[in-house]
């Protein structure tokens, strides 16, 4: 009869254990995926490389760069002889990016492409991940995470109009700058 339970039991663990995994897919899983994929680049970087003196930021520009943990980027260079194979990526990421658990904080379109800012925590004023996706019909998409702790998106604003006016070391995330072009 113990034996019996025995198996009762682990069957329900693993039960369990099952039911407790998401088949869908992330956007963590989509870049961990495509990272050595043709037609993509990915840089990740803590946010210390740019070098940022933080004497000349004021304090909710100093509590926005000290909640941002790094910066982790994928391209997709869209290649004129693959129109199908773009597409296809470009929908798997707004698949992704439609799950529920992306909240929209904004959406901007210009002459080329869209630009959607998303993220990922408890409410507006508590994220974890801001989810910058932005895509142009002629040149492919990208997506920009900024992974954190308790980040406000109203200081991470305020400390990217800083930045803007800063001196700030770009060597490092040239390759994507540079990837669009």
């Amino acid at each position: 009869m113990k034996t019996h339970n025995y198996i009762i039991a682990i069957a329900f663990c693993f039960g369990l254990l099952l039911s407790s995994c998401s088949s869908k897919p992330t956007l963590q899983t989509y870049i961990v995926d495509h990272q050595e994929a043709p037609n993509f680049t990915t840089v990740d970087l803590p946010l210390s490389v740019l070098n940022v003196d933080e004497s000349k930021l004021n304090e909710d520009q100093k509590t926005a760069y000290n909640s941002i943990k790094r910066l982790n980027f994928l391209g997709y260079k869209k290649e004129t002889t693959e129109p199908d194979a773009y597409l296809t990526e470009k929908t798997q990421v707004e698949a992704i990016l439609n799950n529920d658990a992306y909240n929209e904080l904004m959406v901007i379109n210009n002459h080329g492409g869209k630009f959607t800012l998303k993220y990922l925590g408890d409410d507006e004023e508590s994220i974890d991940e801001l989810i910058v996706y932005g895509n142009a019909k002629d040149t492919g998409f990208g997506i920009l995470r900024v992974l954190g702790d308790d980040m406000k998106p109203s200081q991470i604003m305020s400390l990217a109009k800083a930045l803007e006016q800063e001196d700030v070391d770009m060597s490092k995330v040239k390759n994507a700058i540079d990837f669009f072009n």
